[in-house]
């Protein structure tokens, strides 16, 4: 792909990008006749794009079946309406490309992949050579979804993994550090991206001037975030930070630990079908639902 090409990649993937739930049912069954309604769903409120298999969808308990049949209902609901993104939570390079090839034929804008996310912890020459290998054998552009605390990217690391691998366009921020993403927009290449992830600090990182969001509560209340992203790129500040704190009183009452079922509960509220995270996890229960429907009924109102 040429940087020509790669530029105007980046250039889509901006404004409101929310992670697909996945339908299990009570059994953890993956339900993929569940998910174009979802997908429609986010169109109609407007979304800017979506990303499919990240955490807000489990995509840390997809095997390679699910992993296929999800990403493939996904694209295939989207029908090129918004940019899709493929989301690979993995543990190695070689893992990460087998996910792709099972892909093909999928128009995928970009992939969303973590660094390796168990126990160990390559060094920063492994770190960009993972990445250079994934963008040469794929060949689809790359956004790095930094949210692994125990192998959390420095700005300097990412830095030079977007200079060093051209597909490489950019990087998901999701450890709530403003300074990281403030000192990326800051020292980044024009053509580069830089998304945020975390739920409590969006307006702030919209203000920055990061170029969209992939979060659970853009998932959770889509139309919403929206709207926050439109009041952030019209100038009223007024507007959208009033916005940014009824936000924060559902996000505050979300159980983080359990925020896939969250966000499905958020969705169910505005008319989509219940469906169950997969175990071990559980629903919702009645205290937290009840939690959800007061924040959710001021804010919807």
């Amino acid at each position: 792909m040429s940087k020509e090409n790669l530029a105007s990649t980046a250039a889509k993937l901006t404004g409101i990008i929310p992670p697909i739930t996945m339908p299990f049912d009570q059994n953890g069954t993956l339900v993929p006749s569940a998910i174009a309604e979802q997908v429609n769903f986010m169109v109609e409120q407007g979304v800017h794009g979506m990303v499919a298999g990240g955490s807000t969808g489990e995509g840390h308990t997809l095997n390679d079946a699910d992993f296929t049949t999800s990403m493939r209902a996904v694209h295939d609901a989207i029908d090129g309406r918004v940019p899709f993104l493929a989301g690979l939570i993995i543990n190695s390079t070689r893992a990460a490309i087998e996910r792709v090839q099972m892909l093909k034929g999928m128009n995928i804008a970009a992939l969303q992949v973590t660094p390796v996310h168990y126990l160990f912890k390559p060094s920063a020459d492994a770190t960009v050579q993972h990445f250079r290998t994934i963008w040469e054998e794929t060949g689809i552009p790359i956004i790095i979804y930094n949210v692994v605390p125990w192998n959390y990217l420095s700005c300097d690391l990412m830095l030079r993994i977007m200079d060093e691998v051209p597909g490489v366009i950019g990087m998901k921020q999701s450890a709530g550090d403003l300074k990281l993403v403030s000192d990326l927009l800051h020292r980044m290449k024009p053509e580069n991206v830089v998304l945020t992830g975390t739920d409590a600090l969006i307006y702030p990182a919209f203000s920055l001037g990061v170029h969209g969001a992939i979060s659970a509560l853009t998932s959770a209340v889509p139309g919403l975030t929206v709207k926050l992203w439109d009041l952030v790129k019209a100038g009223d500040h007024k507007a959208a930070l009033d916005l940014h704190y009824r936000i924060a009183d559902l996000w505050d009452v979300l159980p983080h630990d359990n925020l896939p079922a969250c966000v499905k509960y958020c969705q169910h509220r505005q008319g989509l079908p219940l469906h169950l995270p997969r175990q071990p996890m559980e629903p919702v229960n009645d205290s937290q639902k009840a939690l959800i429907d007061r924040a959710l009924d001021a804010l919807l109102d």
